[in-house]
């Protein structure tokens, strides 16, 4: 359950904290006035994109933080293997919108969204208006039924869905293959001969060139390295007048002069390492300077290897790294076209057992949804009769449709709420306070079979009065014993069942600012005779009074 939503800096609010209650949570105030701020907010924290709009004017960021009791789901192996800590049955996520970022943390460690979505998935139900229009639309008709009887069929539902991706993927394969056997002879010959231009110059590796090219440098300047070096060798170790010769001499003075001052013995051996490391590189250019030859077959070899690694980069691409690319990406085409005339009929028998064994497998299910289709529908009805909707008929249509990724049957909710009316869908016939029942009826049935900790609903009332509004009461009470209900609402009779009353005010000074009131005692008595009557008197009081036993 929702234990503390904490906001600072979000739209019209500068900083609020609100402590929730495990029952019913209700939400109320003014038209205006801000109360779907709150839900709003428990939604953003969960929501993939956000809008820096919502930081508050003259503010750098707004920050929302959630504290989650989590009393029903183990998901300590969920947490360890994203490298989230988990202490226990509190869960802390907090999300911080600056301009130029969103961040989302989850006990203090950054998370990705499909971490968030998880999470959702467990602990968050919410029912906003924009969720009422998704309801009423057929394609999430047959996602209510499954989730319903997932108990039932949901592996199964399940496995076939990977069995139909795993066909589709066959098609798509089968698609490829004969677009390739299509390809004309002098394509392919054309690609024959790409590939062996390619692989007849027998390429190294990436850098054959850059290699080559030094080589060839030295190859050009041998005389003048042959020169240098070998000057640069006599200077060092000439028989006469070289630095050897000049180093020795002064070598020998500085040892006689140690003699007599032991201070000078680190500058003897300075001497003696200069002298050791000067005798290597006389002796290194020496070697070079003997080895180098002036080979011109060599040279005219690397000049004509170099001509042709350039016709190939011009070719294909620039680079010895982007001319083994086509070279591998050519080879790959003419494989796929030459698998394919061999391979279509093999993959056609595999598309052909693929559709058998889901055609099987959707007719199990269908008849699997259908059979829970009428126990739903029953449901679902019995619960409109108890939420003052006693003519109303409820069914879900499933008809049959060819093959698809969640099987057989078109599934949609019908509904007459006139004994006079036929059957209609849903979204053709409902009034928006009749939408509002359906929906908590489903929610209701729901809710007593899933994990779901904390439902939200925002403005369930729509659209109803009088006995309805009771009935919804009472009903939403009855939710409320199997999980945490925070709901917005603008009836008197439903507010009175809260556990705990939340009170919304929008003020307008030097600005607009929103705050969040808990109420209790005589504040809740007149905030429910507002909610009644619309004027505070003593019979709007008294009505109050009524409702709370008080």
């Amino acid at each position: 359950m929702i234990k503390q939503l904490r906001i600072k800096d979000y739209i019209l609010i500068d900083e609020l904290t609100a402590n929730f209650h495990e029952g019913l949570n209700v939400i109320t105030g003014e038209t205006g006035s801000g109360k779907s701020i709150l839900i709003n907010a428990i939604d953003l924290v969960f929501a993939p994109r956000v809008s820096k709009e919502v930081i508050k004017t003259g503010k750098d960021k707004a920050t929302i933080e959630l504290t989650i009791e989590n009393r029903r789901h183990n998901v300590e192996k969920f947490f360890a293997e994203n490298g989230v800590d988990y202490y226990g049955t509190e869960i802390v996520i907090s999300k911080e919108i600056t301009p130029n970022n969103v961040r989302t943390r989850v006990n203090g460690t950054l998370v990705n969204q499909d971490f968030i979505k998880h999470l959702k998935n467990l602990f968050l139900d919410i029912h906003s208006q924009h969720q009422t229009y998704s309801f009423m639309q057929p394609k999430s008709h047959i996602i209510l039924l499954d989730n319903y009887a997932k108990d039932c069929y949901g592996e199964k539902l399940n496995h076939y869905k990977e069995c139909y991706r795993q066909y589709q993927e066959f098609k798509n394969q089968l698609e490829n293959l004969k677009t390739a056997a299509n390809t004309t002879e002098s394509q392919i010959d054309f690609l024959k001969f790409q590939i062996n231009e390619i692989e007849s110059a027998e390429i190294q590796s990436e850098t054959e060139d850059i290699d080559l090219q030094a080589e060839l440098e030295v190859l050009e300047n041998a005389e003048k390295l042959k020169e240098l070096t070998g000057t640069s060798y006599w200077a060092i170790n000439g028989d006469d007048g070289s630095i050897m010769e000049a180093l020795g001499k002064i070598k020998q003075n500085v040892t006689k002069a140690a003699s007599y001052d032991e201070k000078l013995t680190p500058i003897e051996q300075c001497l003696i390492d200069a002298i050791e490391n000067l005798r290597e590189v006389g002796s290194d250019l020496r070697d070079y300077s003997q080895k180098l030859d002036n080979d011109t077959e060599r040279l005219n070899n690397i000049q004509e290897r170099l001509y042709l690694l350039d016709k190939l980069k011009r070719k294909y691409g620039g680079t010895l790294e982007s001319v083994l690319k086509t070279y591998d990406d050519l080879s790959k085409e003419l494989s796929a076209i030459e698998f394919s005339t061999q391979n279509i009929a093999e993959l056609e028998a595999k598309i052909t057992e693929a559709e058998k064994q889901l055609n099987a497998m959707a007719e199990e299910i269908s008849e699997n949804r259908n059979n829970y289709a009428k126990v739903l529908s029953s449901l679902v009805q019995d619960k409109l009769e108890k939420l003052e909707l006693p003519k109303a008929r409820f069914e879900i249509s499933i008809r049959p449709k060819d093959l698809s990724p969640d099987g057989i049957d078109d599934v949609e909710f019908m509904i007459s709420t006139n004994v006079s009316e036929d059957l209609k869908p849903l979204a053709k016939v409902a009034s928006g306070g009749e939408i509002s029942r359906v929906m908590l009826a489903i929610k209701s049935i729901f809710a007593q079979s899933d994990d779901i900790n904390t439902v939200i609903f925002d403005e369930i009332d729509t659209g109803i009065s009088g006995k309805a509004s009771q009935s919804v009461a009472d009903e939403i009470v009855d939710l409320a014993k199997y999980h945490q209900i925070i709901l917005i609402t603008h009836q008197a009779i439903i507010a009175s069942k809260a556990d705990k009353h939340f009170y919304v005010r929008k003020s307008q000074n030097n600005e607009t600012q929103v705050d969040v009131y808990v109420l209790t005692g005589d504040n809740r008595i007149k905030a429910l005779a507002e909610l009644a009557g619309g004027d505070i008197n003593e019979q709007s009081i008294e009505f109050a009074r009524s409702l709370i036993g008080s």
